[in-house]
């Protein structure tokens, strides 16, 4: 008897299994059988979900967890605000982009470069000292670094995730993030230096009107008087200086969520954001164009900080003025000179 109870054991658990995987199988084999419409039950839940939306984040609850948008459950202006950026803005902003290189292509091939009406002089006239321009040129990398950085976060999910795939662009976009926010912050710091030195110099004056009017010379051949910075120049450093604190603060919004600013304002600070940066890019372009292949002449005095004297008295007559009737520094004192006059040129012509 002792012997054949483990045998009798074996027997019940083998025929409960056998049964459990009859149990198992015959749902599956009757699923062909079951009408093609079976009655769906309701989740006991689904009202209170759907009251829950429905508040869209306009009344808070009670919760233990501190914090601005602790108290709501769930908040629908995520979900606009998802669908805005993907259907509505990242289209917009790609087309204005184009559209605004374009459009400068194509005054490039009416126009052509402008070229220094009288050749070039061969004299130079110091322009910028080595610290505007060390201004200049690192709020020029930084903008560029975070406009880099910035249309690869917007665009990429449609340009670069097809070519590359998934892996790398999750690679690509991870490095675009952590540089844009850390190097957001040091923009910022360009775009004061800038306001603190060259504000003075970009005040209205006379003259900026009738500039205006005339195109500034690159529209037409009439020749506009102006001075140290014409009418253009003063529009795009006002231009600079207020996008870049619009996209500054609101990149800051952005950064550090710790200020008690709650997710609607920080929707609306990633709105402003996206909208001040490209028109900031699209900005840029008329400003390099200008500042290279635009204007012939015009990126040495940001290069070299010289720049031709013919060039001086095309574009900036009254300052040019100023510079020619001021003594001449002693030999010694030139290099440190803030405004150096005509000096014979070292450079080719």
């Amino acid at each position: 008897m002792r012997a054949t109870q483990p045998r009798g054991m074996i027997g019940i658990v083998t025929t409960l299994v056998l049964l459990g995987c009859l149990f198992v199988a015959l749902p599956v084999s009757a699923a062909p059988d079951t009408p093609a419409n079976p009655i769906m039950v309701p989740n006991p839940g689904t009202d209170l979900w759907n009251a829950v939306r429905q508040r869209q984040g306009q009344m808070a609850g009670n919760t233990q967890a501190r914090g601005v948008d602790a108290g709501v459950l769930i908040n629908r202006s995520g979900e606009d605000f998802r669908q805005y950026r993907r259907h509505e803005f990242i289209g917009a902003a790609g087309w204005f982009i184009a559209g605004t290189v374009g459009v400068i292509l194509l005054f490039f091939l009416i126009r052509g470069r402008v070229r220094i009406p009288d050749g070039r002089s061969g004299r130079k006239i110091r322009r910028f000292v080595e610290y505007e321009r060390i201004v200049h040129w690192l709020t020029a990398a930084l903008f560029v670094f975070l406009a880099v950085t910035g249309l690869t976060l917007l665009f990429g999910r449609f340009v670069i995730l097809p070519v590359f795939g998934p892996e790398a662009f999750g690679v690509i976009a991870s490095a675009c993030k952590e540089g844009h926010n850390l190097f957001g912050p040091l923009f910022l710091v360009s775009i004061l230096l800038l306001l603190f030195h060259w504000a003075a110099q970009n005040l209205p004056a006379r003259g900026d009107l009738k500039w205006l009017i005339k195109g500034g010379g690159i529209v037409g051949s009439a020749h506009v008087t102006a001075g140290y910075f014409n009418t253009g120049e003063k529009l795009w450093y006002w231009g600079v200086i207020l996008l870049g604190l619009a996209v500054s603060i609101s990149g800051l919004v952005l950064v550090f969520p710790v200020f008690g600013q709650g997710r609607d304002i920080m929707q609306l600070a990633l709105i402003v954001h996206g909208i001040v940066a490209v028109l900031f890019i699209a900005g840029s372009f008329g400003h390099i164009y200008i500042g290279t292949i635009g204007s012939e002449g015009s990126l040495e005095g940001m290069t070299t900080g010289y720049v031709d004297e013919n060039w001086a008295k095309a574009h900036h007559d009254r300052w040019y003025a100023e510079v020619k009737n001021q003594p001449q520094p002693p030999a010694h004192e030139s290099a440190g000179s803030d405004r150096v006059p005509l000096q014979p040129s070292t450079r080719k012509a």
